[in-house]
Order: structure tokens, then C-alpha cells, then sequence
């Protein structure tokens, strides 16, 4: 069963005669006469009672063309959102993100994008790290804003910012006015983690092995929130990159000491799928024109970035 038998039989169904039928789908005759043939042999019933050229529904093909009727209405609907997605004024993009990011970052970017593009819309997904990499690998999402993963496949994946850890202690802590601190100085501390799953747990427990500092774990967490948390609470101690979401009071955020504290923030999207022209534009917005906030830069926004819930 075609596209075309549908168009063809509701077409007869509204005019009630094959020529005229046949004159306005600008084929023959002959051939709208088989292609009705076909569909009734195909349904194994007939569809109009004839007499001559003129046609008429039978209580089957009253059946058959409400749904059909349906049918037709939905895929000229679907026609219409899939042109309208594909205008790259006015088309969707889908988008994931950490959950982190959702505090400053990715608003920041949305504002500075719809300034430019205004009826372009996009669709928020806000997840941990393997949250944004399963739904960029299953097509759910045009891009991911994330950390670069470690193994990229046909991923693709563009730097568009960084950022810097830094000590995170109970504001009664004695080490709350200090104004630096050596990653060292954290060996033997109760040490508030990130759940292995976490992507920045790994850059973090590397970034501690090379200053020979093994911190006491004390809890693990499945976000940076709920470090940011358990910090304040008196807990223990932590390493986090400065975000708005994460400036809870009882807080003191010390810079580290050390030559190693800059990881990079980025897009990521399938180098080899389609991308809509709205989702080009998109991506050569973040490319070319935004401005992001560098968490390195003093008087500027932190950039903040971690692969957590």
C-alpha cells in the first residue's frame, strides 16, 4: 500500500468520478482505474460501488477513508514540523548539558545566542556526564556540553572554555582565611568525593596523585551540589570548580597552588550525522561568536565544568 493509492482513492472518494478523479491528479485514467484495482485486491474487498464513471463509497470505503483521511492529515502535519525543524530560522535544536552548567554557562550562552537567532528554539536536556554522552551517541541530542571524553570515536568535540579547581573548606576550618594552599596539604584530610561514575572524579584523583596527596574519603557524592553540601556542613573537605550553583554559605573557596589546574570545557556533537540547518547555526555561534567566561581571568565570571548529576 502506497502514499499514492491513498491520495488516488480519496480523491475518487471526494469526487465521486474516475475521469474528472484522473484529470485533476493529472494521470490517466487507465492508470487511476489500476491503481484502485490494486488497493481492493490488497484489502480483499470493494471500495465504491460503480456505475460507469461514476463512483461511490460503499460502507468499506467509508470505513477505510475516514482513516485514511487521518492518515493523510498526519503525514502532511508531519511534512509541515519537519520543514519548519529544518528552517534555519525557525527550526529546533536539542541540546544536553551538565547540570552544573545549568547555573550560569548555558544561560549565559542561550541569552547571547537569542539575541542573534530569536525564533530558533532549543530543547534542554540536563544530566551527568554519561547522561550528555548517551544522548549525543543516540541521536537525542545535536550537541553536549561537556568535558572532551577520553575515547572520541567519530565524536566531535571543540574547546569553547576552561576552568580551575579550587579548595573547598567549612568556613570554621583553619584553613578558611588562607589566601593559597598546595595540593599537598590535603593528604590526611577528610576528603568529600565524587561517585566513580563522575567524570571529573578521575581528572581530580589524577591531579592529586601527582602531588602525592591521598586525602581520607569520607563520603562519596553523586554531584557537585551535594559535595558543596556536605562541605558546609562541616564534613570534610573538597576540590570544586566555582560555579553560582555551588556558592552555598559556610563556604571558603582557596585557590591551589599549582602548575596543573586548567581543564577545558566543550561541544560535542557526531562528526558524521545530519545536522539541521538550524543545528549548523547553532554550532557556528558557539564556535565563532560566543563569549564565554573564563574562570582564570580575575573580574569575570567563573566558568564552571564537571561531569556530575
Amino acid at each position: 500500500m502506497e502514499l499514492a493509492q491513498m491520495e488516488y482513492f480519496l480523491t475518487v472518494a471526494r469526487l465521486q468520478h474516475v475521469t474528472r478523479a484522473a484529470e485533476e491528479l493529472a494521470i490517466t485514467q487507465p492508470a487511476l482505474s489500476h491503481s484502485l484495482g490494486k488497493l481492493e485486491d490488497e484489502l480483499g474487498v470493494q471500495l465504491f460501488e460503480r456505475s460507469g464513471r461514476n463512483v461511490q463509497l460503499n460502507r468499506y470505503g467509508e470505513l477505510f477513508a475516514a482513516r485514511v483521511e487521518r492518515v493523510m492529515q498526519e503525514i502532511a502535519h508531519g511534512k509541515r514540523e519537519i520543514q519548519e525543524l529544518a528552517d534555519p530560522d525557525v527550526g529546533l535544536v536539542e541540546i544536553s548539558f551538565l547540570n552544573v552548567l545549568g547555573a550560569s554557562v548555558i544561560p549565559d550562552l542561550l541569552r547571547q545566542f537569542h539575541k542573534v537567532h530569536p525564533r530558533i528554539r532549543l530543547d534542554l536536556h540536563q544530566g551527568a556526564t554519561l547522561d550528555v554522552y548517551g544522548r549525543v551517541d543516540a541521536g537525542k541530542s545535536d550537541f553536549g556540553f561537556c568535558m572532551k571524553r577520553e575515547f572520541m570515536g567519530s565524536v566531535a568535540w571543540e574547546p569553547i572554555g576552561s576552568f580551575e579547581l579550587f579548595a573547598v573548606v567549612p568556613q570554621s576550618h583553619e584553613w578558611a582565611g588562607r589566601s593559597s594552599i598546595k595540593l599537598n596539604e590535603m593528604e590526611g584530610q577528610p576528603y568529600i568525593g565524587l561517585c566513580s561514575r563522575c567524570g571529573l572524579q578521575q581528572s581530580i584523583v589524577d591531579l592529586l596523585a601527582s602531588a602525592g596527596a591521598m586525602p581520607v574519603s569520607t563520603y562519596e557524592a553523586e554531584d557537585l551540589q551535594t559535595v558543596a553540601g556536605f562541605v558546609s556542613a562541616g564534613l570534610g573537605v573538597s576540590l570544586l570548580p566555582k560555579s553560582k550553583g555551588l556558592s552555598l554559605a559556610g563556604i571558603a573557596w582557596i585557590p591551589l597552588e599549582t602548575q596543573m589546574n586548567t581543564f577545558e570545557i566543550g561541544i560535542e556533537w557526531k562528526a558524521r550525522r545530519f545536522l539541521s540547518p538550524a543545528a549548523q547555526r547553532f554550532r557556528d555561534f558557539v564556535l565563532n561568536d560566543y563569549r564565554y567566561a573564563d574562570s582564570r581571568t580575575e573580574g569575570r565570571q567563573s566558568y564552571a565544568a564537571s561531569s556530575d548529576r
